[in-house]
């Protein structure tokens, strides 16, 4: 199929590859525009944008799709289908009609729950034993759009999300590719009305770690906002990441460690950190990162 491909983050890339390994003819990539980055602060281009580039595709990356050069442009295209995941920007009807199959996104969650900018977060955050990938055919409304196809996976216990963004861009990359092959036979799904939650964007407010919580929901807070932007706590007034958490039995003061290998009590239960990482550091596994910077018990933890 001739398709326009439009995506921005590293969760994106596998579904770019994977299209581009079925066969299809990828007309043109969008992204979002290169940004200002690192030390340097110099524009750098999208994951998206830098993999297309080394595939020699076009690409295009306007601030907006709003215009009517823009949309007359994407039009000329002449596209079958549009694969929409992750992109960032949102799809006026005239760019959304203009392709033959309409635009297909690739939305990581089990629709209706979940939808908007972050439902892998979310989902982990909420606890929820199970998320997905949706194949949506795209309307005018928020990730309202039926459901071409749908795959559910279940959330490990102590699943990041950076592990399971990892799981479910290998997921959606074989869905879509699984639709493509059978656009012409999937039934659209509408979404039920029932069950509907939104996935707002991560607010860094959320992060700092309330240690009077159980240990259930603190776990639930360091593996949902790991790898970024980090939960994070106080160690004698510095400021820790922590990206990784098992549940493990135990009880006293909230936030006091009670060993030598960075195990917390929370208000109920305790948890002990699997990953940590300092301010201006890499991310250590618990062993190597309390080598360096032992904390011992009956430390009291900040939040």
């Amino acid at each position: 199929m001739r398709i326009v491909f439009m995506g921005s983050p590293e969760f994106s890339v596998p579904v770019l590859d994977a299209l581009v390994s079925g066969g299809h003819d990828i007309a043109c990539v969008y992204c979002q525009p290169p940004r200002p980055a690192g030390r340097g602060k110099k524009d750098r281009p999208t994951p998206v944008h830098a993999r297309a580039a080394e595939l020699a595709l076009p690409v295009r990356h306007p601030a907006s799709l709003k215009s009517g050069e823009e949309q007359a442009k994407f039009a000329a295209l002449e596209a079958d289908v549009a694969v929409v995941v992750a992109y960032g920007l949102i799809l006026p009807q005239a760019v959304l009609d203009a392709p033959r199959h309409g635009c297909l996104n690739i939305h990581a969650s089990l629709l209706p729950r979940w939808r908007g900018a972050a439902p892998i977060h979310r989902a982990i955050m909420a606890g929820d034993a199970e998320t997905g990938i949706c194949i949506m055919q795209m309307g005018a409304g928020l990730d309202t759009g039926p459901v071409l196809l749908r795959r559910a996976t279940p959330i490990g216990a102590e699943e990041t999300t950076g592990e399971l963004h990892d799981r479910l861009s290998k997921i959606g990359a074989k869905a879509i590719a699984e639709a493509l092959a059978n656009l012409p036979n999937l039934a659209p799904e509408p979404q039920p009305e029932e069950g509907v939650t939104y996935a707002s964007k991560i607010d860094k407010a959320e992060a700092a770690i309330d240690w009077t919580l159980p240990a259930e929901e603190v776990s639930r807070l360091i593996r949902g906002l790991a790898p970024f932007p980090g939960a994070w706590t106080t160690v004698e007034g510095e400021r820790i990441k922590l990206l990784g958490a098992t549940l493990v039995a135990g009880e006293g003061p909230a936030g006091t460690t009670l060993d030598d290998a960075f195990t917390v009590a929370c208000g109920s239960g305790a948890l002990r950190v699997t990953r940590a990482q300092r301010a201006g550091k890499g991310a250590q596994d618990v062993g190597t990162f309390l080598r360096g910077n032992p904390i011992p018990a009956d430390t009291q933890l900040g939040g």
